[in-house]
Order: C-alpha cells, then sequence, then structure tokens
C-alpha cells in the first residue's frame, strides 16, 4: 500500500498526471516518449482504452510510464472485483472506482487489490468536475456539490479506500473533514489564462496544491500544447513560486 510518507513530491512535477485523452497509437507514444521522467503518471481514461484496449497500457509501460487506470468501475460488487483482478494483471498503479457504486462495491475493490502483490491505489471518484449545481439537482444528489462530495468521500474512506477523485472547490473542504490520509485527485486544472472547456469546477495547479490536491490530472493544457514539455515544465515552475 502506498502511503503519503513513501510519496516523492521533491519534484513538484512528480504531482502531474497527464491525460492521454486520444485515440490513435501514434499519439499515445509520442506524448509517453516526450513526457516520460518529467511527469508523477500517465491517465489511460475510456477513449483512449476503448481505442487500444490493455495495449494502451502495455505501450506506456513499455516506454517507462506509470499508469493511473482511469475507468471508473461501478456495477455490482462481484463484476467490480473481476476488473480489479484484471488491472492487477496489468500492473497499474492507481485505478478508479465510483464512490457512488456503494459500500459493498467499493469494498470489494479494495479486498481484491489488498490481494495483488504491489496492489494499486484504489481511489474513488466523488462527483464529476463536468457537473454543475443544476446537474446534481437533477440527478437527485443533496447537494450543493461540495457536500455531496464530502459524502461520498467519507464513505469512500470508511470502506479502506486509498483517495479521492475531486474538483478543486472540494479540496479544503475534504481535508477539513478527513485529514491528511486520502491522496487527493484533482482534475479541472487549468493554468492561468487557459479556457474551462468543458470543467465546471477548476482551479490553477498552484491554487489546488496550496488547498490539499497531491496529484494534479491534467490533458488538455499539456496534451495539445505546441511544445508539451515546456508546459510540464511551466506548471512545475508555478507550483514552487511563493
Amino acid at each position: 500500500m502506498k502511503t503519503r510518507a513513501s510519496t516523492d513530491f521533491s519534484d513538484p512535477a512528480r504531482r502531474i498526471v497527464v491525460a492521454l485523452d486520444v485515440s490513435e497509437q501514434e499519439d499515445l507514444v509520442r506524448l509517453v516518449k516526450t513526457l516520460r521522467g518529467a511527469v508523477g503518471m500517465f491517465k489511460v481514461g475510456k477513449e483512449l482504452f476503448c481505442s487500444m484496449g490493455p495495449d494502451a497500457v502495455k505501450i506506456v509501460q513499455d516506454h517507462g510510464g506509470e499508469v493511473f487506470l482511469d475507468l471508473k468501475f461501478h456495477d455490482i460488487p462481484n463484476t467490480v472485483a473481476g476488473a480489479v483482478r484484471s488491472s492487477c494483471k496489468l500492473g497499474v498503479s492507481m485505478f478508479t472506482v465510483h464512490a457512488s457504486g456503494g459500500m459493498a462495491m467499493m469494498k470489494a475493490a479494495v479486498e481484491e487489490a489488498r490481494s495483488c502483490a504491489g496492489g494499486p491505489m484504489v481511489i474513488g471518484v466523488t462527483v464529476l468536475t463536468s457537473l454543475s449545481e443544476d446537474d446534481l439537482d437533477m440527478l437527485g444528489l443533496a447537494g450543493p456539490a461540495q457536500s455531496a462530495v464530502v459524502r461520498l468521500g467519507r464513505m469512500a474512506m470508511d470502506c479502506g479506500l486509498d483517495g479521492l477523485v475531486a474538483s478543486p472547490q472540494e479540496l479544503r473542504a475534504l481535508r477539513a473533514e478527513l485529514g491528511k490520509a486520502p491522496f487527493l485527485v484533482t482534475p479541472g486544472i487549468r493554468p492561468l489564462n487557459y479556457a474551462a472547456d468543458d470543467q465546471q469546477r477548476i482551479a490553477t495547479p498552484k491554487k489546488a496544491v496550496v488547498d490539499g490536491a497531491d496529484f494534479l490530472v491534467i490533458g488538455r493544457p499539456i496534451t495539445r500544447a505546441v511544445d508539451p514539455l515546456q508546459a510540464v515544465d511551466a506548471i512545475a515552475e508555478d507550483l514552487v513560486q511563493d
């Protein structure tokens, strides 16, 4: 099990998880070759996994990168346990489950992950960063968003998860409620002067870390940059500025 004490963030770029939201192998290889060693992990999500399957994970690993498998498992406990078992065989470093899948599902995921040698971190998704307060109302989720995130986050940690995915706007509330224990993985990161795109609850990298984020999931500001490595360097430099 990965612990905070064993996690080295002395290099601020190690906090960066690059979202590989691509569908072509050529783009995948180019980004990993360019950024390996310069960032902490690479996120393989639904777009890439549905395009290339487990080969996407292997390609990242073969080129020297660690994988955060972000498929957001959400199903009956037995099915999720099987998916976790397969994820362990792939050698991923982290994977996600939806906290809204319930306690039995999350416990099954944790139990399966712990049974693997060097098992991956289990990260619970609380409320998607693309959802607004109006969206939560329409879905029948008791809001506001911060209350929903804290409620789901507390439940996830009671089930033994290693950390949570939450937007930058809920970080302080989660730290106040849950302390230092959970790793907080934060999407919706946008450097200054970068468009919000389809994200609703966003923040700059520096603000997110100050508020309690451990890992920053960043996609388009890096992957669509003219020079992705330069974009990573600029973000890392901003993180150490007073």
